[in-house]
């Protein structure tokens, strides 16, 4: 039986299982102590007053545009080369999402993220937010991005939103889904924005199995503990007390009041038990990562149809969540081949992203590809390879020698 490697599979190790069967005996298995402590140690990490755990990145964003009123009639700018979560919160709420091409796709040095000299051009009175995302866990560049929003400034109109009120300004939500430890200009990503979104689904460097956290500092005059406050109350179905707070006990512990029509989107101990053994362990795991994408560089650069990632600059350095190369001269078919050849081989590869333009449920929003040729252009030749902190560097080895040899032969 040939031996096959797998593209992302958890690290998971007698650390996250010791910690989960904790929590299973210890009585209390929903939201209570231990997301605190993932909280606390998260906000340590990425250097914000709060990190709120929730069941998803989806579920963070939607709740971050939702109490700042983003609605019906309010324009969301989103990368049109992103997963589907990012734009489907903006939809979920009535807003119109307004697609941002990549950065121009002949450039072998892109970083899949927007296009910024557009960015100015798609702002009108109706922009309410613009969400980034950090492709591959690579940066974008958010001081670019909030230069441009602040010059941007006089088109905003807010409404009666206590949010928009304060910061008087489109929203800068960070989809940060990929870049739990990235760096930007000497700081962990997550403190850069208005909010950040992380993700801690199964494939991710930390994973909960499945789940989520909204990043955040004070927004004007509106304190992190308040906000904080809010985004529980809308993750709880708009339940101001929280079943771990009810259980204090006394005559009005069980008294609740149920604020607005909210989501249930909360995060159990259970799984932040494992996302709080993973962040304890996460220096390590992000060496691996950081040394496995070394190993691919380095066999990979001997062949010069293999456009390598932009993985560190000088003022920023990737997560290494994806490594994510481009083949010069292909389209989908040859690449679609190569993936093909690659699992005969017994590895697997994957491809990030078909674009949303490109999906069926945006096409039928009447969305065209042919509107975003440098996210087609990026995608159409564009393979991921295996990238995980427990990967083996033989394999490592394995699979990029097996990428090279492949192009070799196919060459004129």
């Amino acid at each position: 039986m040939k031996k096959i490697i797998p593209f992302s599979p958890p690290d998971i190790t007698e650390n996250e299982i010791d910690a989960v069967v904790k929590v299973l005996k210890s009585g209390w298995i929903t939201s209570g102590a231990v997301n605190k402590e993932f909280e606390g140690e998260l906000s340590k990490y990425i250097d914000v007053k709060k990190v709120k755990l929730l069941s998803s990145a989806t579920a963070s964003m939607e709740l971050a545009l939702k109490i700042f009123g983003v609605g019906e009639e309010d324009e969301v700018i989103v990368p049109a080369y992103t997963y589907a979560s990012t734009s489907n919160v903006a939809i979920h709420l009535g807003a119109k999402v307004i697609f941002l091409d990549a950065a121009n796709s002949d450039n072998d040095k892109s970083d899949f993220n927007i296009d910024l000299k557009k960015l100015e051009n798609v702002i009108t009175e109706k922009t309410k937010a613009i969400i980034s995302v950090d492709i591959g866990g690579f940066p974008c560049d958010y001081d670019a991005i909030k230069n441009i929003l602040e010059n941007k400034k006089s088109l905003f109109k807010p409404s009666n939103n206590k949010y928009q009120k304060e910061l008087k300004r489109i929203l800068f939500l960070s989809d940060a889904a990929h870049s739990i430890g990235a760096i930007y200009k000497n700081k962990r990503v997550g403190s850069q924005a208005d909010f950040t979104s992380f993700s801690f689904h199964a494939v991710k460097n930390i994973t909960t199995a499945e789940g989520g956290a909204l990043a955040f500092n004070d927004i004007g005059n509106i304190k992190a503990d308040d906000i904080y406050k809010e985004i529980s109350i809308w993750g709880l179905n708009g339940q101001n007390k929280s079943a771990f707070d009810k259980e204090k006990g006394g005559a009005s512990s069980w008294k609740y009041n149920i604020e607005c029509i909210g989501y249930k989107c909360n995060l159990s101990d259970l799984h932040a038990a494992v996302g709080l053994s993973q962040l304890r362990r996460y220096d390590k795991m992000l060496e691996n990562r950081k040394k496995i994408a070394g190993i691919y560089n380095h066999i990979l650069s001997e062949n010069k149809k293999i456009i390598i990632p932009k993985l560190k600059t000088d003022y920023c350095e990737s997560s290494y969540h994806l490594y994510l190369i481009r083949i010069k001269d292909f389209e989908e078919k040859e690449r679609d081949a190569l993936i093909e050849k690659m699992f005969e081989l017994g590895i697997i590869l994957n491809v990030h992203y078909l674009p949303l333009p490109f999906q069926k449920a945006y096409v039928d929003l009447g969305y065209n590809i042919n509107d975003y040729n440098n996210s087609y252009n990026l995608y159409k030749n564009e393979i991921t390879l295996p990238l995980y902190s427990s990967l083996d560097e033989e394999d490592a080895k394995y699979i990029a020698n097996n990428i090279v040899k492949y192009l070799n032969k196919k060459a004129p």
